[in-house]
């Protein structure tokens, strides 16, 4: 049984729809800058990848209140797109579950709360901290949907959406549900940049993936989502692309960092590979996990390097013009791969001159179509060495 992608939604800092993403990749235009939504003492020293959006902004396009967290808010929205694109005939009779995925889940809300409580035990309202935990944005979506029949959430760190996918497909092979909406969302917080921040690991420029010259990553805020059909249910002449294959690996290494060789990510894309039947010669084009720090970026090229020889597919990271969304990134990425398969699309890198020395890879930079691009792979790799590769195809 093939499982196929029907739709997908989308909300990052090129936009909060599909069209508005797209029109900022054909203009070249990244979404990174200054934070404008995220209050803190570097919001105008560091570069963010922030939803273009206030709370306020995003709460009234549908009628919610504006206390929900940003998490809550940006994962309806990009939720809402691809629960609109299904076949309102599909939505009765059919077993549909909604799998999510995120880092901070309301972490937004109760920082925001204990600035308050803090210097006065009086102060702060407790409704900033009902949503801090990570399964309440999966749950007040799946209810503002109807999804009753299977609803679950996946933190995996910065594989996390990848792995909902994963799921999502899993379960629909094994028979259990019928569609799945799967993917994530993450929200810029203080404690989020702060943590990375203390791992030395951001740039303030603008993050420059696979150059030599890079200095660590960019954070970003977003959510994503892909909606999954059983392929007896869906239409493959209509549907975005099929998911062809997948794996998730652990690099067994180190807490926060990769190993040299970059195992996980050799044995993620391999396995993908083998799943879906093809060779590494079958690929067209690569989204790579990419963030822009020293460690991640020349494991990844090693990795690749292993699997790929001398003849490495076209390749990119589109972190560049979102920033890192982390547990968003694999959803937001899986959409940009199933795009790439169903139009030819291929996605560039916003800024990059010299190559890392020994992988030396080289990444697009310009976006363009190209219509021999018929299988795509996505890279996601998370703290504590989990790797995943998600494998997108013509139907």
């Amino acid at each position: 049984m093939a499982v196929l992608v029907t739709g997908a939604g989308i909300v990052c800092a090129l936009g909060t729809t599909q069209d508005e993403v797209l029109a900022s990749f054909r203009a070249h235009a990244s979404g990174m800058g200054p934070a404008r939504h995220l209050t803190t003492r570097h919001q105008a020293d560091y570069t963010f990848g922030e939803v273009p959006r206030s709370n306020k902004e995003l709460a009234a396009q549908y009628g919610l209140p504006s206390h929900l967290s940003r998490t809550i808010l940006l994962s309806y929205h990009a939720a809402c797109e691809a629960y609109d694109s299904i076949p309102k005939a599909l939505l009765k009779g059919n077993r549909i579950g909604f799998i999510s995925a995120t880092s901070v889940g309301g972490m937004d809300k109760t920082e925001s709360f204990f600035l308050d409580y803090v210097p006065d035990a009086t102060a702060g309202k407790l409704t900033k901290v009902i949503n801090h935990d990570c399964g309440k944005h999966t749950d007040f979506v799946a209810e503002q949907l109807g999804i009753r029949d299977f609803v679950t959430t996946i933190s995996t760190a910065c594989s996390s959406s990848a792995n909902a996918i994963m799921l999502g497909a899993r379960m629909l092979k094994a028979g259990l549900l019928d569609i799945v909406i799967a993917g994530g969302a993450d929200s810029l917080t203080r404690f989020t940049f702060n943590g990375f921040n203390t791992l030395m690991i951001v740039d303030k420029a603008q993050c420059r993936p696979l150059d030599a010259s890079r200095e660590g990553l960019n954070l970003g805020e977003g959510a994503a989502y892909v909606v999954l059909m059983r392929d007896d249910l869906a239409d493959a002449e209509t549907a975005l692309a099929s998911l062809s294959g997948y794996a998730n690996t652990n690099d067994a290494f180190h807490q926060t960092a990769l190993s040299e060789q970059g195992e996980g990510p050799y044995l993620a894309m391999s396995q993908a590979l083998a799943a879906a039947s093809l060779e590494p010669a079958d690929i067209g084009y690569i989204n790579l996990h990419g963030t822009g720090t020293q460690n991640n970026d020349a494991a990844e090229s090693t990795a690749l390097r292993r699997l790929f020889g001398e003849a490495l597919p076209k390749l990119s990271s589109t972190k560049s013009f979102t920033g890192h969304t982390l547990a968003a990134s694999g959803g937001i990425e899986a959409v940009l791969a199933a795009l790439a398969v169903k139009h030819g699309y291929v996605f560039p890198n916003y800024s990059f001159a010299t190559p890392i020395a020994g992988p030396a890879l080289q990444p697009v930079q310009q976006f363009h179509q190209d219509p021999d691009v018929r299988h795509v792979l996505s890279n996601s790799f998370g703290f504590g060495g989990n790797c995943s590769a998600l494998l997108f195809s013509r139907p």
